[in-house]
């Protein structure tokens, strides 16, 4: 069965793409969610094969079933034979089901397998969604996969982007507001004069190099990268393991793992779940290699708190599985993050296994309120919350730790009844000296 779907001209070629992998990077407003969806339907209706499943990814549950959920029961409607208000699916007369899902959420996907999937604004997505549960899902079918979005700095979407340009399997495209005409030059030229040159040529111009608004460590996370220390890092045999934790209570929980050498701090790795106990996070920590009994574990300061059913705290809990805890020193969110700036230029992380903590904290920001014209005063809370409370936590210990080593300067002068006969011809062995004396 074949369904006619109008759509824009601009993702016309997306459309009639043979490439089982495509990236789009495009403008606000060209109507790329409706352009995802209907793809999606095109596809259920051309397979061949029985019972097949596709997902629309959208960063937020709540996000997604806003802006796709309507679309999708609105264009599939002449082949809807049944759908789920609630887990957010429609099935086809064909026996195709089409579902709604939020990165936010992503264990919700797993155990599935998908013929197709579209991952919508993959810049706000963990990066890991895609690679350690979406990519998987795929195999067994052969199944196809699209990222969209916006950029938003050159995070995994762009590495993404830059990856398929010279890659036959994907399809690509980038369209800008200047180039679809999908918006008038004059209501572009009204928006450029309430946006900052940044904001125009991230959200109209499809710009990567613009910086991400309000995010707190942009610039810092840009500098290590142009300074080259964001590269392999090797353990130091001589300092000690140490590992800052962010404790989520019914969410994620999220472990740094560091040395302070001398005045720099080198990141070795960085991890993140949910759902676990903190004896999962122990083993982890131990499959990893950094379980040695002489690994000193950071913990935030409520990790003392004492829970009401077990009367034991979490640091408490910990330190029966055999850690080395101690407890971050108690600082103000804006004084823990300033520490974090300030100490970013010491600090080397390990490329691989910090990746996702690295943009993490590449995105880790607050937004900007448009009733009061300003950015709230507080962190946006998603999923590079856990990572950055982590690592503030790091910064706070590391500041310490790493402080660079000050030479003591030689005294101006010394009493000479504390020195002995030879230390006083120590002071200045010179010729001019000896005949003095």
């Amino acid at each position: 069965m074949e369904l006619v779907l109008a759509g824009r001209r601009a993702f016309k070629p997306y459309r009639l793409r043979s490439q089982r992998y495509a990236v789009l990077v495009a403008h606000r407003r060209c109507g790329k969610t409706v352009a995802c969806v209907q793809g999606l339907i095109d596809k259920s209706t051309t397979l061949t094969r029985e019972h097949g499943r596709y997902a629309y990814v959208g960063p937020y549950l709540g996000q997604a079933k806003e802006v796709a959920w309507e679309y999708l029961k609105r264009f599939a409607k002449p082949i809807i034979a049944a759908k789920n208000e609630g887990e957010l699916w429609i099935e086809t007369v064909q026996g195709h089901r089409i579902r709604i899902h939020g990165a936010d959420n992503p264990d919700r996907l797993r155990g599935a397998y998908l013929d197709g999937v579209v991952l919508d604004e993959y810049a706000d997505m963990r990066p890991s969604v895609y690679g350690s549960i979406i990519r998987p899902m795929l195999a067994d079918r052969l199944g196809w996969a699209t990222f969209i979005g916006t950029p938003k700095g050159r995070n995994s979407f762009f590495d993404i982007w830059k990856a398929a340009q010279d890659d036959p399997r994907w399809f690509t495209a980038m369209l800008r507001a200047s180039e679809t005409g999908l918006i008038s030059a004059g209501e572009l030229a009204d928006a450029g004069k309430d946006m900052t040159p940044e904001e125009y040529a991230q959200e109209f111009e499809c710009s990567f190099d613009a910086a991400i608004q309000g995010a707190y460590y942009g610039k810092e996370i840009a500098e290590a990268e142009r300074a080259g220390r964001i590269c392999e890092v090797a353990r130091e045999p001589s300092a000690i393991i140490q590992a800052a934790w962010d404790l989520g209570i019914g969410d994620s929980t999220a472990i740094w793992v560091f040395q302070c050498v001398g005045s720099e701090v080198r990141v070795l790795d960085a991890f993140e779940n949910s759902g676990f106990g903190l004896e999962w996070y122990v083993e982890e920590l131990r499959r990893r290699g950094w379980g040695s009994a002489d690994t000193k574990h950071w913990l935030p300061h409520d990790a003392r708190a004492r829970d009401l059913t077990t009367g034991r705290s979490r640091v408490e809990f910990l330190i029966s599985l055999g850690l080395k805890c101690d407890l971050v020193p108690n600082l103000g969110v804006d004084d823990g993050i300033s520490a974090a700036r300030m100490l970013m230029p010491q600090v080397w992380f390990n490329k691989g296994p910090t990746d996702e903590g690295v943009e993490a904290l590449r995105q880790y920001r607050t937004e900007y309120n448009e009733k009061t014209k300003a950015f709230n005063d507080g962190p946006r809370h998603d999923w590079t919350s856990h990572y950055a409370d982590a690592y503030r936590y790091l910064s706070i210990v590391a500041r310490e730790q790493a402080k660079p080593e000050v030479a003591k300067p030689k005294p101006i002068a010394v009493p000479l009844t504390d020195l002995s006969h030879d230390q006083f011809f120590e002071i200045e062995d010179t010729p001019t000296r000896r005949e003095r004396v």
